[in-house]
Parts: structure tokens; C-alpha cells; sequence
């Protein structure tokens, strides 16, 4: 079997490249941001959210009671 100098060139440069992050410095810390002032509403939508999930519940029903109904 020949081994053909472009598949070890390859391998030695994943093996290369994939340790290279090993070896690096940490980079610096990211910035803090400022708590969330207190008191602040936790509702983002989510009677919206309620809306749409119970709209889109009676929409599978009605689909599932269609099809248990034969056609007459």
C-alpha cells in the first residue's frame, strides 16, 4: 500500500489545527451588564403566547373530531 503524501499532510494539519485553541490565551471577560431594575412585569407576551397555543389546541381538535365523523 502506498501512502500518498497528501493524506498525511492533511492529518498532521487537523491535528495541528484542532489543537492550536488548547494552547491559546483566555481572551478577556465579557462585560457586565446592570441587573434589571426591581419590580420589573415578568408578563413578555405571554398572554399572547396563551392566545395563540389555545387557538392553535381547538384548531387539532376540530381537525381530529373531523376525522373520526364518517362521511355520511
Amino acid at each position: 500500500m502506498k501512502i500518498v503524501p497528501n493524506k498525511i499532510i492533511l492529518i498532521l494539519a487537523v491535528l495541528f489545527l484542532s489543537a492550536s485553541p488548547l494552547f491559546a490565551a483566555p481572551g478577556p471577560p465579557p462585560p457586565s451588564t446592570p441587573p434589571p431594575p426591581p419590580g420589573t412585569p415578568l408578563d413578555g407576551g405571554i398572554a399572547f403566547l396563551a392566545l395563540i397555543s389555545l387557538t392553535y389546541g381547538l384548531y387539532k381538535i376540530v381537525q381530529l373530531n373531523k376525522k373520526k365523523l364518517p362521511i355520511e
